[in-house]
């Protein structure tokens, strides 16, 4: 096999294990300010990553009934647009609280002078 057929599978590989474990991150970025139905979570989070991360709709809701189940998210019923209600889905203060201190813990680190030396070095 040649060194850029590799190197594409292998990018391509650890990118989709990459983003899988992204997805809970920008689940709770985009409910971190106000509350959204799926629909507008999705989009919030193809908008802010120009399209480089996509979600079926059903890892979505599968991911937020998780973390309803933990406490971390919750929703309320409100009107939709056409027919019927939707739910809309907020971070509860416990789910705040743990978005910031995961935050804290694992995003800013990348803030770090030394760290962005080390990956813009080439």
């Amino acid at each position: 096999m040649d060194n850029n057929k590799l190197l594409n599978e292998l990018l391509h590989s650890f990118e989709e294990s990459f983003k899988k474990g992204l997805l809970s991150f920008w689940i709770f970025l985009s409910l971190k300010n106000d509350k959204k139905y799926v629909d507008e979570i999705k989009l919030f989070i193809e908008n802010n990553t120009k399209n480089a991360m996509t979600c079926e709709l059903q890892s979505l809701y599968r991911n937020l009934r998780k973390y309803k189940h933990l406490g971390i998210v919750d929703y309320e019923m409100g009107q939709g647009n056409k027919g019927p209600d939707r739910k809309y889905y907020f971070l509860t203060k416990f789910g705040q609280e743990f978005f910031d201190k995961f935050v804290k813990r694992n995003i800013l680190l990348f803030q770090n002078p030394d760290i962005l030396d080390l990956i813009k070095k080439e």
